[in-house]
């Protein structure tokens, strides 16, 4: 998708929403990049390391583009996750998940880990996060943050093209690994509910939860936007319901009566 495309598409579904902060586009790499222009290194630009979440708010909030190799982040977790370890990544999350209390043991972490979307090593040695209506980066993962109803819009629009229900796993830490990598690994959307770090770290509110798609079918999500639901009249906001007679009390009738109204 070109450049104008992908800001035109990007500015539509953030004004049908009426989203609050950017849609992101997101590019792995496996060896660092010619990174787009005026991109922001945290360990450059900040003088520091930074978590994933926090790229993330940098993106969709300051309109950052943010570049990202080892050197920028300090979140170990999330380092595991992206394939920047030497040992095994699930061995390395089952023991921090009981040494911190995730898991009530390791056996048990075993089968959550399991499941978890985990980059291969050496697929996101470098990524570029990216307001999508700059068109800086060509997306293999864009994200969407909103509220419930606002990500219900999202998930009408992926069923009405795909006829697929949105399968997610929800795990309520690292879940970076699900709204980046996961849409990626999987070809597939998802619904994240944010972990513990980003509302610790990167400021994601209570009323946030994130739709992410792989960036080939994001043209799929804007047609099914547009379409989804329409002859029914939804849309967001939603609209209440006003066809009915509301119900009173018995002494509104009475007081009704004795001020000569006929209220029916």
């Amino acid at each position: 998708m070109n450049p104008a495309d992908m800001k035109d598409l990007s500015d539509r579904i953030y004004e049908d929403l009426r989203l609050r902060t950017l849609p992101v586009a997101v590019s792995f790499h496996d060896q660092e990049p010619q990174w787009p222009e005026k991109t922001r290194r945290p360990s450059h630009a900040l003088k520091k390391k930074i978590t994933l979440c926090q790229a993330m708010t940098l993106a969709r909030t300051y309109r950052w583009t943010v570049g990202l190799t080892a050197e920028d982040i300090v979140c170990v977790p999330a380092l595991i996750a992206f394939g920047h370890a030497e040992m095994d990544p699930q061995q390395l999350l089952c023991s921090f998940f009981a040494r911190v209390g995730w898991s009530k043991d390791e056996e048990t972490a075993a089968g959550e880990v399991a499941g978890m979307s985990l980059m291969p090593k050496g697929q996101a040695t470098a990524m570029i996060l990216s307001p999508l209506a700059k068109g800086q980066v060509d997306p293999e993962t864009v994200v969407f943050y909103g509220n419930p109803a606002q990500i219900m819009r999202l998930v009408h629009a992926w069923t009405y093209m795909t006829g697929q229900q949105v399968q997610s796993g929800f795990s309520g830490k690292i879940e970076c690994r699900e709204y980046l990598a996961s849409p990626y690994l999987s070809g597939q959307a998802n619904v994240v509910i944010p972990g513990n770090g980003d509302r610790i770290m990167s400021g994601t509110q209570d009323d946030e939860m994130i739709f992410a798609l792989p960036g080939d079918k994001l043209p799929l999500l804007g047609a099914g936007l547009e379409k989804a639901g329409r002859t029914v009249g939804a849309k967001y906001p939603v609209p209440f319901y006003q066809n009915f007679q509301p119900e009173f009390p018995g002494m509104f009738k009475e007081l009704a009566d004795e001020a000569g109204l006929n209220i029916g």
